[in-house]
């Protein structure tokens, strides 16, 4: 039976009108057309051809508002990241003189990146030359433990194989990048522990990436559909992928 009596709350009329704004305002950016270097890393090849292609989501997998905050929120940490850093005594840039972040594009702009960040100096006490990269992420604890117990190279690949490509691409512009390790800065988004690694130039691991991001899009312009990176429909990661219907359901 329906409630003619229940009114919104301020707080859910409130939160509602924020989300609608957000939704809004993310409707209004301009289309990804390239295959992110922050996305290559990802287990399925299938599922970030429909990504790279711009297939529609299955209708459980859009943004929601929680999510859109979420996005929001990491953003702001990565500020404050720039700024602790800053005031610790990193020479870090995160823009050129355009203000615009640094980044590559190969094969004709279809691969692309944006690094959060290139440290020139760092303090003295650290005995680190630059440049090097700088990349900053955002995590919930269990995450972030983990990243800080294993390493971001075995607990986020997806983050390694980022921070390789753009050690790679970027090392023309910025001799010496991928000489020298790259910083990878984690917050941990319920206690603000803070996690810095020194990650290592992996140039196989850029190479494989590189040749993947090809090989995909090749196959998207041939109208080739790659092979899923699982067996079973009811493995973890296709269970939460936004195209988990298009993929198993036989949707076009």
């Amino acid at each position: 039976m329906l409630d003619f009596n229940h009114r919104p709350k301020p707080h859910e009329t409130i939160t509602t009108l924020i989300d609608a704004a957000l939704a809004h305002e993310r409707a209004e950016q301009p289309v990804r057309t390239y295959l992110g270097a922050s996305r290559l890393g990802i287990s399925c090849e299938r599922a970030l051809q429909y990504e790279y292609a711009g297939a529609p989501v299955d209708p459980a997998h859009g943004f929601s508002g929680r999510v859109l905050r979420i996005f929001e929120v990491g953003h702001a940490l990565e500020a404050l990241a720039i700024r602790w850093l800053r005031m610790a005594g990193f020479d870090l840039r995160t823009v050129d003189e355009q203000g615009l972040q640094f980044g590559f594009a190969v094969a004709d702009g279809r691969i692309a990146g944006h690094c959060d960040g290139i440290v020139i100096s760092a303090p003295a006490e650290l005995g680190l030359s630059g440049p090097m990269l700088w990349e900053c992420k955002t995590m919930a604890d269990k995450h972030w433990r983990d990243c800080a117990k294993k390493g971001v190279a075995i607990a986020k690949p997806v983050y390694a194989a980022q921070l390789a490509l753009y050690q790679a691409y970027l090392h023309e512009a910025w001799p010496g990048l991928a000489d020298n390790p790259a910083l990878f800065t984690a917050i941990n988004k319920d206690t603000q522990e803070l996690w810095f690694e020194l990650v290592p130039f992996d140039g196989s691991l850029a190479q494989r990436m590189s040749d993947r991001g090809v090989r995909l899009v090749q196959a998207t312009q041939a109208q080739e559909l790659l092979p899923r990176g699982f067996s079973e429909r009811t493995h973890f990661e296709c269970r939460f992928c936004a195209y988990q219907e298009r993929c198993w359901g036989g949707a076009a």
